[in-house]
């Protein structure tokens, strides 16, 4: 095959140096016609940007602030805005040069191409240095001035406790629903949660319809308007109320809202709270869902709460057969705790209570209950007493006796796990707050009790209640945060007859020393249940610092 040889290549002397090159429309090599021509000319080698620390936005020209990870695509766009000059080139690269995350300075690496000659298209590639600028946003400058909402949403419940608002701090900071936030105020059955935009505030009353049965309303204050332009400044006010039946609660529905409900049994228990609550006939396992539109048409109130259980003490149970899910229908013999106990156990005679000193505190019961799935015979449950009950309400009166049983079982519990003076390995987060009046803190739990006073001991109640319910109830555990806590230390034992451990302690009963070798045995005795649900390492997560949470901790 015969050898052809490729078209010569024709090379020239560049003007300056004589390096021999191809020929182009300047005769200049690269390295000359760079020192001849520059095409960052007009492109500014330093810049800045704007951040405002307290909500950790970039300034977008001209007036847009956006919220930008670092070296984030978003930043990148924002840095690249800022420089002049750069419509007269073609920007074919761009990326961050890594710095100091405390150097207030940001590299941004550039890759340019312009057309210096003709049919002569230079690149250059070249860095630029931003110096951020810390300052505040025009939002985050309102907020440090006083009364400077513009929206306001007034959550209330009219209950005794405040559990509800303790679980509706965790499903917020579950969802994220509190960035918005500029401050949440405690007041009287209830809540106000301060916005200095009205969309966020509506965000918020939509986030609580979804997930709490409310009715709300919306009202508006004009306070300025100019006659000139059109315009008018209003602050809205957005009124939300709660159902307030909660979990756990004996309910008496009104016998006409009972005969639409599938006919179900005036007399039930609340079982689930969510956008609509659940409620549970335990002898007959029918269930039926209340939303909040069909309660407000004809509201009711609770007959009883979970301050109201009794613990009793589960001789016999036997399954009837009828299962409905997790509910299985069985047939129980219970007695009041502690009812075969000898009279010297019980120490001071002015502890006890008037049903324990009673004739029904010997007395065995039968009844039916739901909870035939989890109830062993020994086993401790909670229920409501209703032999000797006197309530407050005609649809419960016009009830037949025969209708209305001596005990209902509600939930199980482990007593002995209480008397195991442990720690908890896990906690919660809150929301950064403020309490009574607008600037002033608190060391309340929460969003709530940050006010102190006279309620203060019924909050760090209602807190070790919703603790405890977290701890037994898996269900309930999975829809809210748990975090790993760290440097949890155990608690003395004897260290007084009654102790609070906070948040990682329970609360811990123990009986006068002088009473004491009646019913120490009993308790050295008693062994752990062994179905207690404890919280699993894998339900936690990890704990990491925002600006906007702060340790649900006593200070």
């Amino acid at each position: 095959m015969e050898f052809v040889p490729g078209p010569a290549v024709h090379r020239v002397l560049c003007a300056d140096c004589g390096t021999p090159i191809i020929p182009n429309s300047a005769n200049l090599c690269v390295a000359c016609l760079r020192n001849t021509v520059d095409i960052t000319e007009g492109i500014p080698k330093q810049s800045s940007v704007s951040f405002c620390r307290n909500c950790e936005r970039f300034l977008s020209p001209p007036q847009t602030w956006t919220l930008a990870r670092p070296e984030s695509q978003e930043l990148l766009a924002i840095c690249l805005k800022r420089l002049k000059g750069l419509n007269k080139v073609r920007l074919t690269e761009a990326h961050f040069i890594w710095t100091e995350p405390h150097s207030k300075r940001l590299r941004v690496s550039l890759t340019i191409q312009k057309e210096v000659l003709t049919s002569t298209i230079l690149e250059q590639i070249f860095e630029i240095e931003y110096l951020v600028q810390h300052g505040q946003c025009p939002d985050c400058t309102k907020l440090a001035a006083k009364n400077t909402w513009k929206a306001l949403v007034q959550v209330r419940q009219k209950v005794s406790h405040k559990r509800t608002f303790l679980y509706l701090e965790q499903l917020i900071l579950k969802h994220g629903t509190q960035k918005d936030t500029i401050s949440v105020k405690e007041v009287r059955d209830g809540l106000d949660f301060f916005y200095s935009q009205r969309s966020h505030a509506i965000k918020m009353v939509e986030f609580l319809a979804g997930v709490v049965p409310v009715r709300s309303k919306g009202s508006e204050q004009l306070l300025s308007t100019d006659t000139h332009s059109g315009t008018a400044n209003y602050k809205f006010t957005y009124s939300v109320e709660i159902v307030p039946i909660c979990k756990d609660d004996l309910v008496c529905i009104p016998p006409k809202l009972a005969r639409q409900l599938s006919n179900i049994s005036p007399l039930t228990i609340c079982t689930r709270v969510g956008n609509s609550f659940q409620l549970l006939d335990p002898t007959t396992l029918q269930t039926c869902e209340i939303s909040a539109q069909v309660y407000w048409r004809a509201p009711f109130v609770s007959l009883a709460t979970v301050t109201d259980l009794v613990e009793f003490t589960i001789l016999d149970v036997e399954p009837s057969g009828t299962v409905r899910g997790k509910w299985v229908s069985a047939d129980a013999q219970v007695a009041m705790s502690g009812a075969f106990k000898s009279h010297g156990s019980y120490g001071d005679q002015d502890t006890i209570m008037d049903h324990e000193s009673s004739s029904l505190s010997t007395q065995i019961f039968h009844t039916r209950t739901h909870l035939g799935a989890i109830l062993q015979p020994g086993d401790t449950a909670l229920g409501y007493h209703l032999s000797n009950a006197n309530f407050n309400s005609d649809d419960f009166s016009s009830l037949p006796s025969s209708r209305i049983p001596d005990v209902i079982l509600v939930k199980k519990t482990y007593p002995n796990r209480r008397k195991k003076n442990k720690t908890r390995n896990w906690k919660l987060r809150s929301i950064a707050k403020e309490a009574g009046e607008e600037g002033e803190t608190g060391a309340g739990r929460g969003v709530v009790g940050r006010m102190g006073g006279r309620d203060q001991k019924k909050v760090e109640e209602d807190y070790e209640l919703f603790l405890q319910d977290l701890e037994e109830d898996p269900e309930l555990r999975g829809t809210v945060n748990l975090y790993a806590a760290k440097d949890t230390k155990m608690r003395d034992a004897t260290d007084g007859a009654r102790k609070k451990g906070g948040q990682y302690g329970m609360d811990v009963d123990q009986m006068d020393t002088s009473h004491a070798t009646v019913a120490n045995g009993d308790e050295q005795d008693a062994e752990e249940e062994a179905d207690f649900p404890a919280v699993k390492l894998e339900e936690l997560l990890e704990e990491f610092d925002e600006m906007t949470l702060g340790d649900s901790e006593d200070s």
